[in-house]
């Protein structure tokens, strides 16, 4: 009996030790994969959310002037299309 049970602790063990292995390969394949996608990633061009915000701010500003433009330029065609009372 006592053979029995050796036997089946050292198969335990065994058994033990590759669930152990194969979970370790697992984090590595896991961290492994983690480190090919964030270099892939940061190969890309990507802006960050501030300089996104700063770069649509910009834009509305231009917008905004380009209207005011536009509208003072309207004003002068209006202006010199108009008769003169001299």
């Amino acid at each position: 009996m006592q053979s029995d049970n050796r036997i089946f602790d050292d198969f335990a063990k065994v058994i033990n030790g590759f669930a152990g292995t194969v979970a370790g390969m697992g984090r590595e394949a896991e961290q492994s994969a983690r480190g090919r996608a964030r270099e892939w990633i940061g190969g890309l061009d990507f802006v960050s959310r501030e300089e996104f915000e700063t770069v649509k701010a910009m834009a509305v500003a231009a917008r905004d002037e380009a209207d005011a433009l536009r509208a003072r330029l309207d004003a002068l065609e209006a202006k010199a299309d108009a008769p003169s009372s001299v």
